[in-house]
């Protein structure tokens, strides 16, 4: 039995202060017996995509870094003295100078399994992304861990239902979503329903780690959920407030899921060789 921590938190204007509340609720997970923790999409910065670049004038820029890095490598280290499996995702710069959104993956040693990046970007209100990053130059990869193979769909991925069934054939027991969802974004539920059907059509573990609170122009509504490989929520933060949300996960579970046991060996996919070209 896996044990998985959330950490729905805000994030305010001093930045160092939100790495000491990260690396407080890391040390929480571990008082609570977790042995994974997920942290939500730029778990340090004030959401800047939600102005144009061109609006940010005048702002302090945000500062993206490498992984390895000065953040990523205390993430790392905390990681290591709790024995932690640990999923931060953070505004991450390369060494040609482009810029991601990125989920470093951090094994209980401390060590970097990788680093996923986000696919999809979008650009509409709110969410001007493309104006800060650049898509991921690899598709979606399934991390071994000492808790399990974990899958990283970032924010906006999970939309793709490609990119979720991938993570699913390349053996993901757990797929763990950083997102920056606003309050009302989606109809009622509905961002809920999607993931709870990859849960489904895959047979894994999907956890979504949300912000929470108001800024400038966006108010995050939290809700972090968990739902096992039948679609069924087994766990739910609350909204409009900072929470550490605790679930207990049966990994084996997803080998005797209805997907795995059935959907998919009637699968057909000399069929789908075409996904990316319209019929």
């Amino acid at each position: 039995m896996l044990r998985i921590a959330l950490a729905q938190l805000s994030a305010g204007e001093d930045r160092l202060r939100n790495l000491d509340r990260a690396l407080e609720m890391m040390r929480r997970a571990h008082q609570a017996g977790a042995g994974l923790i997920v942290f939500p999409e730029l778990a340090l910065e004030r959401f800047f995509p939600q102005f144009r670049r061109e609006e940010a004038a005048g702002r302090s820029a945000p500062e993206a870094e490498p992984i390895p890095g000065s953040t990523a490598d205390r993430i790392a280290a905390m990681a290591r003295e709790l024995s932690l499996v640990t999923i931060f995702n953070m505004y991450e710069i390369d060494q040609h100078g482009r810029t991601f959104d990125s989920s470093p993956i951090f094994d209980a040693d401390g060590s970097l399994r990788g680093v996923t990046r986000m696919a999809h970007i979008t650009d509409f209100e709110g969410f001007h992304e493309q104006g800060y990053y650049a898509p991921a130059d690899a598709g979606p990869a399934v991390y071994e861990t000492s808790v399990g193979r974990i899958g990283v769909a970032i924010c906006y991925d999970r939309h793709y239902p490609e990119y979720m069934r991938l993570l699913g054939l390349r053996g993901a027991q757990v797929v763990v979503v950083p997102q920056a969802g606003a309050l009302g974004e989606w109809p009622e539920g509905l961002f809920e329903a999607e993931l709870r059907t990859a849960a489904f059509q895959n047979g894994y573990w999907v956890a979504l780690c949300n912000r929470v609170g108001p800024e400038e122009r966006i108010t995050f509504a939290g809700e972090s959920f968990v739902c096992d490989p039948e679609g069924q929520i087994a766990a739910r933060a609350p909204g409009m407030e900072e929470y550490l949300l605790l679930a207990d996960l049966d990994t084996k579970r997803c080998e005797r899921s209805t997907a795995r046991r059935l959907f998919w060996k009637d699968r057909r996919p000399e069929l789908y060789v075409d996904l990316s070209s319209p019929a």
